[in-house]
């Protein structure tokens, strides 16, 4: 158990994150046009990551390939050791070099389905480039806690038509979970018929 002072100072971080996941979040629907839209209810996850390097393990995966399943990450890199890589539209993994001061953002697979295609998931992973500890704080923005995600109408046109059948955060995790499809397909699952 954390002593009293550094577990007041993390839960005042992980607040804050949250306060920052939010109002990010609804400027990403203001910029679709989604004016008014509410986030409310939408909780987080706190995780703190430690990976423990070897010279063994230079050079395979400390994460394997996945995107995260939530609405958006907010993670605090390891300043002075790299790995994270993303991949990119070419299927390519592009290395996120460590940049002191910073926050990583990326979306995930609930941005991707609300947002009906427009927002993407993102494909990423961790990399063992040296014999060190690494250390990350993630913070998991995840879904609405007691209602589907759905697109809204006005992201819905003849053009762009409904591409995933409303769920919720609850039933996606799980159907993650069951079919062990971690990097995006489990979300492929829940299309709309054509």
């Amino acid at each position: 158990m954390l002593p009293v002072c550094c577990g007041e100072i993390l839960k005042r971080f992980a607040e804050a994150i949250h306060g920052l996941a939010m109002d990010f979040a609804q400027k990403l629907a203001e910029g679709m046009g989604l004016v008014g839209y509410q986030f409310k209810g939408w909780p987080s996850q706190f995780r703190i990551n430690k990976y423990s390097f070897t010279p063994e393990t230079v050079g395979t995966s400390g994460v394997q390939i996945h995107t995260d399943s939530g609405f958006l990450t907010i993670l605090q890199d390891d300043e002075d050791v790299g790995g994270l890589e993303v991949m990119d539209k070419f299927g390519r993994f592009i290395p996120v070099d460590p940049l002191r001061g910073s926050f990583v953002i990326n979306l995930g697979d609930i941005a991707q389905a609300w947002s009906n295609g427009r927002l993407r998931s993102v494909q990423h992973r961790v990399q063992c480039k040296e014999a060190k500890v690494r250390i990350s704080i993630a913070s998991f923005l995840l879904g609405p806690k007691d209602t589907a995600v759905e697109a809204s109408a006005e992201l819905i046109s003849s053009e762009n038509p409904r591409k995933y059948v409303p769920f919720t955060f609850e039933e996606y995790r799980k159907l993650r979970i069951a079919t062990k499809l971690q990097a995006g397909q489990a979300l492929e699952l829940l299309r709309v018929k054509s």
